[in-house]
């Protein structure tokens, strides 16, 4: 169980440096270029991890028109949170947008649930309030001491 907190506490913390590199990779080359970069590393990457773990790549017995259309949206959500991120990154702390990132993929998870599911998680959706309240909360309590600087 100690080794599975600490995989997903590395995996967190690869998400925000991976954020900082990609912002700053786009102040440098600019957004969409960083952004085509990332994707080409992250396909160099992903085949060299292939290859390590033995796995095996069988794409004959995939028929395409088997995969439903939305499948193919990854890809596309992908490059939009890339560009999104690398353009929102140098504007707001990383403690907000962290934050932001994981109320959004909290609330967009419990959206999928319920269409593919047909499921809802009340515990997830108090949850989601909560750390939505605290999120204004702190805005607030920051918002006050810089307005007490000036």
């Amino acid at each position: 169980m100690f080794f599975y907190i600490i995989l997903a506490i590395l995996a967190g913390s690869s998400i925000v440096v991976a954020r900082i590199i990609n912002s700053n990779l786009a102040e440098e080359i600019g957004i969409f270029q960083g952004t085509f970069l990332n994707y080409v590393f992250g396909l160099i990457f992903s085949f060299i991890f292939l290859f390590l773990t033995n796995e095996k790549l069988n794409l004959s017995t995939i028929k395409l028109s088997s995969i439903p259309l939305w499948a193919y949206l990854g890809g596309l959500t992908g490059v939009i949170v890339i560009v999104l991120s690398s353009y929102i990154t140098p504007k707001m702390s990383s403690f907000y947008l962290t934050l932001l990132m994981f109320i959004g993929q909290l609330f967009v998870g419990i959206i999928i649930d319920y269409f593919t599911l047909n499921k809802i998680s009340i515990g997830k959706i108090i949850g989601g309030i909560l750390v939505v309240i605290g999120l204004m909360y702190n805005l607030n309590i920051d918002k006050k001491h810089l307005a007490s600087k000036d």
